[in-house]
């Protein structure tokens, strides 16, 4: 057994999910993928990302995952324990700013640190972020939205669900977005509910999962039984938005937007339930950072952004199959045929 993996494998917290993904477990080479939970299918797929990769690159992998979003207590108790093995590089999505100390600490000892689909607000904690334009992903939503509405957008009744209260930069980066496509103004882009318009009902926190959906969309029905549009951060929250609406027979003629694209997400696009999805693309994200931190490890070279951009991009589509003029979009068979991939 190799340095890494002995020293992973006494270090493993009750709230924390411990694998080695990759097999070559001799390798010289040690790297931590760190997630955010281990139930979201998007999280899902990007360990299948990270563990093709590192079998490929002959890299020891190993994998932790918090119990919820926006708890980060479990990934800095991972960061910890993976700087401890001597671990090359960490991939995260990270729950919230608060693990930043600990991986400005991690790169402190050497260890390429990539953020994964969520960038941190400190620069200094993370040295390259892999991701969607989040922005953009919540504007594409915006402006399907507002071009199905028509001249109904300007009497629009609009529930946000949220991850949570925290302000976790994708988070506010695709709740901007959305507003923005919508042609609502938003008077600070760095946190979540400063628009002033009396169309948004209210933010509330879904935790991007069913229940939190369901939960969050019967809040907001309750301030407005007339909600006819729902933003919602993720798709398993768009899930529960549409059970909420379903038991108040009101499912019919509200529009559901959301950001994700997975296969599951985008059957509910072709079902219905959800009128158009920004697709992104985790595997690759996934892939990319293991193709990095072996690069890094060779020869200490780092990734370079896209250009214009502090992040390398790595793509996003619209799926709807109720296409809208001037913006760009792929129907739910094509989305099929990309999801999450």
């Amino acid at each position: 057994m190799s340095k890494f993996n002995r020293s992973l494998a006494v270090v493993a917290g009750a709230a924390l999910s411990l694998g080695l993904m990759a097999s070559g477990a001799q390798a010289e080479v040690g790297a931590c993928l760190i997630t955010k939970n281990n139930t979201n299918p998007f999280f899902v797929k990007m360990k299948e990302g990270a563990e093709a990769g590192a079998k490929k690159a002959g890299i020891a992998l190993k994998a932790f995952a918090g119990v919820k979003d926006g708890d980060a207590s479990p990934q800095i108790t991972a960061i910890e324990n993976c700087v401890a093995a001597g671990v090359k590089g960490i991939l995260i999505t990270p729950s919230n700013d608060s693990v930043g100390p600990a991986l400005k600490k991690a790169r402190a000892a050497g260890v390429l640190v990539i953020s994964l689909d969520t960038p941190l607000g400190d620069k200094d904690a993370q040295d390259a972020t892999f991701a969607t334009d989040n922005f953009q992903a919540g504007v594409l939503i915006g402006k399907w939205a507002k071009a199905q509405l028509g001249d109904k957008a300007k009497d629009a009744h609009i529930g946000m669900l949220d991850i949570n209260k925290d302000n976790i930069s994708v988070d506010v980066l695709r709740d901007t977005g959305f507003l923005t496509g919508m042609d609502i103004p938003v008077p600070n882009g760095k946190v979540l509910g400063s628009e002033k318009d009396s169309r948004i009902i209210g933010h509330e926190g879904s935790l991007g999962s069913p229940d939190g959906g369901l939960k969050a969309a019967e809040t907001l029905l309750a301030k407005d039984p007339a909600m006819n549009v729902v933003y919602t951060i993720n798709e398993p929250a768009a899930e529960g938005a549409f059970q909420a609406l379903k038991k108040a027979g009101k499912e019919k003629g509200v529009l559901i937007v959301s950001v994700d694209g997975g296969c599951p997400g985008v059957k509910s696009v072709a079902s219905g339930v959800i009128g158009a999805t920004s697709q992104q693309y985790p595997l690759l994200m996934a892939s990319k950072g293991i193709e990095a931190i072996q690069a890094y490890a060779k020869d200490g070279s780092k990734p370079k952004n896209s250009e214009g951009l502090d992040f390398t991009n790595t793509g996003v589509n619209l799926i709807t199959d109720k296409p809208a003029a001037g913006v760009p979009s792929l129907d739910t068979k094509e989305g099929m045929a990309k999801c999450w991939g």
